[in-house]
C-alpha cells in the first residue's frame, strides 16, 4: 500500500529514496492496492498548481497508477484511528484489505505504526520499505 506522497515522489519529484518501490512496482515484485478515495486524493493532489502538471499530464500518471495498482472495491472502517482524517483512507484501505505494508512519508500515518502492528500492519517509510517488504533496493 502507497500513499499519496509516495506516488509524488515516483512520478512527480523521482525521489531517489523511493526509486527501488518504484521499480518493484513496476517489475511486479510488490503489488499496490487503491481503491476510489485513494484514487480522488491523487488526482486532486495532481491538479494542484504547484506540480504544474496539465490536464494531459495528469491523465497520463493516473493511467499509469490504475493500472499498476489492484483495485479494491469495498473498503470497511477500522478501529485504527489517524489523527488527520485525510489519511485515514489509508490506513482502513490498508487493514481492509489485508495489505503487509503501509509505506507513506506522512507523520500522522508513521505516528501509528505501533498500534498498526498489533494488527499485522506494518507501517513504514520509503528508504526501509524495501527490507520490510522483503527485496533489496538493487532489484534482488
Amino acid at each position: 500500500m502507497l500513499d499519496t506522497n509516495v506516488l509524488l515522489d515516483f512520478w512527480v519529484f523521482d525521489d531517489p529514496v523511493a526509486r527501488p518501490l518504484r521499480a518493484a512496482l513496476d517489475a511486479g515484485r510488490i503489488v499496490a492496492l487503491r481503491d476510489a478515495a485513494c484514487d480522488a486524493e491523487l488526482a486532486d493532489v495532481l491538479a494542484r498548481p504547484r506540480f504544474a502538471l496539465d490536464a494531459r499530464q495528469r491523465a497520463t500518471l493516473l493511467e499509469a497508477w490504475r493500472a499498476k495498482a489492484e483495485p479494491v472495491a469495498r473498503v470497511c472502517a477500522t478501529a485504527l484511528a489517524c489523527s488527520d482524517l485525510g489519511d485515514q483512507k489509508f490506513i482502513d484501505l490498508a487493514v481492509c484489505a489485508g495489505a503487509d505494508a503501509l509505506v507513506s512519508k506522512d507523520r500522522a500515518l508513521l505516528a501509528l505504526r505501533r498500534r498498526a502492528a498489533r494488527s499485522g500492519l506494518k507501517i513504514v517509510s520509503p528508504a526501509p520499505a524495501p527490507a520490510v517488504l522483503g527485496f533489496t533496493p538493487d532489484g534482488a
